[in-house]
């Protein structure tokens, strides 16, 4: 299998965390920035958005959300969900309120977009340091009962942390105060394992 991404995207790495998480073997095709490669634009039809999974077959999975539920049902151990049902609903919340809520509102193209409205450097930056701190805000409310930890939700990590961690990387290159001790907890405690070690961005060296 190839992944297809970039080195500064959150998508990406949390594709990448859980590839590790579950020792599946992949060939990482590292872009530096946007835009992405020809092959990307050529076969993605949402205009080459990244990650994209690449499988021996040829077949491709899109969105890394779903990549991540296509990898949970083909290799179910470590799993990524809890086995309660409702602790299971939490950690999807969770995860939708990081990948689905905040993270589109700072988005390359939500920014550019900005931009071609007028907006200056420093106000399209503001409008993501805003959309940042206000989703980890809800996101640290929604770890009030979210268990013992050490990680988000129970002594294993998983979807929840997978979300979590490129967040706060991408809060800290926004310059967000990280006033979040839930969540920055959860962080730490996934950063002593190597499956988030090897695959934060700084280690990553763009092809």
């Amino acid at each position: 299998m190839r992944l297809h991404g970039y080195r500064h995207c959150a998508a990406t790495t949390r594709v990448r965390i859980a590839l590790s998480l579950k020792g599946v073997e992949t060939v990482s095709v590292t872009l530096r920035d946007p835009p992405c490669s020809p092959l990307m634009l050529a076969t993605a039809p949402q205009g080459g958005l990244l990650p994209v999974l690449e499988l021996p077959d040829g077949q491709v999975l899109r969105q890394s959300l779903a990549i991540l539920e296509w990898l949970e049902e083909m290799w179910p151990s470590p799993p990524l969900l809890p086995p309660d049902p409702m602790t299971r609903a939490r950690v999807r919340a969770f995860a939708l309120a990081l990948t689905a809520d905040m993270e589109p509102l700072y988005s390359p193209r939500v920014l550019e977009r900005l931009r071609g409205t007028g907006a200056s450097e420093g106000e399209a930056q503001l409008w993501g340091r805003r959309a940042i701190a206000e989703g980890l805000e809800a996101c640290e409310a929604l770890l009030d009962h979210g268990g013992e930890g050490p990680f988000c939700f129970g002594a294993e990590p998983g979807l929840a942390d997978i979300c979590l961690v490129p967040q706060l990387q991408e809060a800290r290159r926004f310059g967000v105060a990280l006033g979040f001790p839930r969540l920055l907890a959860a962080e730490a405690a996934s950063l002593t394992l190597p499956a988030f070690q090897a695959t934060q961005p700084e280690v990553i060296h763009a092809s």
